[in-house]
């Protein structure tokens, strides 16, 4: 069992960036697939970046080159740095692990954070 808390979300105007981090407790992280996933009004919550081993790290296309995913097993604690926001960033983010490696579907996470919601104006 592993219980994740997000936090970092807010209100930033488009080209800034923000820092969310994500607690895990239980479980080591570096045990899991950490993913940081999103859900936009009306939208389909959809993976945008995902760690293993607090190293090998995946992005989706939409934030690859933007958006950076880090772990600090020490700690228990993953990263999402997100830079050159745009408005279409706007979700809520969400934290969630997973036991299975390559894991990219919603489905293959059973751990999940309560998300927290960034905004990014135009």
């Amino acid at each position: 069992q592993v219980t994740l808390v997000e936090s970092g979300g807010g209100l930033v105007q488009a080209g800034g960036s923000l820092r969310l981090s994500c607690a895990a407790s239980g479980r080591a992280s570096s045990r899991y697939t950490m993913g940081w996933f999103r859900q936009a009004p009306g939208k389909e919550r959809e993976i945008v970046a995902r760690i293993w081993s607090g190293a090998l790290a995946w992005y989706s296309d939409s934030v690859k080159g933007r958006f950076t995913i880090s772990g600090d097993n020490a700690n228990n604690l993953v990263y999402l740095q997100m830079n050159s926001l745009k408005p279409e960033d706007t979700a809520v983010y969400y934290c969630a692990a997973s036991s299975s490696i390559a894991a990219l579907s919603t489905t293959m996470y059973p751990y999940w954070g309560q998300g927290t919601q960034v905004t990014v104006s135009s």
